[in-house]
């Protein structure tokens, strides 16, 4: 992993774990403070409303770098993974069979991503851009007026781009539940992408935990093996 690739992902993962934190108390204030002064007058929700739109915004710049990457990257495209080709589906259910058997089978290449990692993450992705999408049109549901401080093409935008969720999840409610399950299905993925990174290390012996650090891990020299 290149540093850019390694900072974005940390940063989605602060970004992931506040927007968590936040957004569980929008939906349901479960604390107050830990003084005896009510939550309103110490502004809690817009403490956390605040947080929870500026780690949207950090998301919405990593998903056009991400976006980019994928296609342009000098290092690796990931797109050239996803594409529905023989030797993709080939290399992705061996992944997959390598998982099942606990690495008793292993007929594919690890130095670099393989197929199954790459659709792996591209599904992490799509959930990220609809979950931004989703919370977008809550935020704009607050601009009743059509206004905001930086100008009326800002709502305009957003009712232009994100109104569509209202018709397909049936209005406001719809959206917010759709929204919400789709943090649970997020944090599935990242409990499920740990567990991977951690198998992956196990049994590969490849240091793949170490790919988010120093940006490497081991690759077996295939020469000497033969």
């Amino acid at each position: 992993m290149t540093p850019i690739m390694r900072t974005i992902h940390w940063m989605n993962a602060i970004c992931m774990v506040v927007a968590v934190a936040t957004g569980l108390y929008i939906g349901y204030p479960y604390y107050q403070t830990l003084i005896a002064d009510p939550a309103v007058n110490k502004y809690v929700m817009a403490w956390n409303r605040w947080a929870h739109f500026i780690v949207a915004i950090i998301f919405d710049v990593t998903a056009i770098l991400i976006g980019y990457l994928y296609l342009f990257s000098n290092f690796e495209k990931p797109y050239k993974k996803i594409l529905p080709t023989k030797k993709n589906f080939i290399e992705f259910c061996e992944v997959f069979f390598n998982l099942i058997t606990f690495n008793r089978r292993k007929k594919f290449d690890s130095s670099y991503s393989d197929s199954y990692n790459i659709m792996f993450f591209t599904l992490f992705h799509v959930l990220l851009v609809f979950m931004l999408l989703t919370g977008l049109q809550l935020y704009v549901h607050g601009l009743a007026s059509g206004h905001s401080s930086i100008g009326d093409w800002w709502p305009w935008i957003l009712h232009l781009s994100t109104d569509w969720t209202l018709s397909v999840f049936g209005g406001n409610m719809g959206v917010r539940i759709a929204h919400h399950t789709t943090m649970y299905l997020l944090i599935m993925w990242v409990m499920s992408h740990i567990y991977y990174q951690i198998w992956r290390t196990i049994f590969w012996q490849e240091g793949d935990i170490a790919i988010v650090f120093s940006g490497y891990k081991f690759a077996r020299n295939r020469k000497k093996d033969k």
